[in-house]
């Protein structure tokens, strides 16, 4: 085998950084669920950031209060490129939030673990799948 193995390197590094992004939101979402409080809160703005291809990605900012009082106001992790009616400022949305860091929320019906699950799946099978290719190269003639 020459050097043409390197080349499985970049399917190879992509495809574990894409799975430990989808892990940590999948393990995230599995702490907010299990060990998160629920709290009404209000959609008080949104956050409008473009990216480099000038799409604008609008992150809604919810607003709560915590049964001792602390006032929290967090932009969510996620954005969407239009904003649908349960989301416009005003709304009244529901929030499950980490009682010892309320930063760590997501905003039910908004913050959905499916880019996780896909960042998981597609991070799976390029790693597993390069893997596979490396060691059939390696074990063969």
């Amino acid at each position: 085998m020459e050097r043409e193995w390197l080349f499985s390197l970049i399917p190879l590094t992509i495809g574990a950084l894409f799975l430990c992004f989808g892990v940590y939101g999948l393990r995230r979402a599995g702490a907010l669920r299990r060990d998160g409080v629920t709290a009404r809160a209000w959609i008080v703005r949104h956050d409008a950031r473009r990216d480099d291809e000038g799409a604008t990605f609008h992150y809604p900012v919810a607003a709560w209060t915590t049964p001792d009082g602390r006032a929290c106001e967090y932009a969510s992790r996620f954005g969407r490129g239009s904003v649908g009616s349960r989301a416009r400022v005003g709304s009244s949305v529901l929030v499950r939030y980490d009682p010892e860091d309320p930063r760590r929320f997501a905003i039910q019906g908004w913050d959905t673990p499916a880019v996780d699950r896909l960042f998981t799946v597609l991070g799976a099978l390029l790693t597993s799948g390069t893997l596979t290719a490396l060691l059939v190269r390696l074990l063969t003639p």
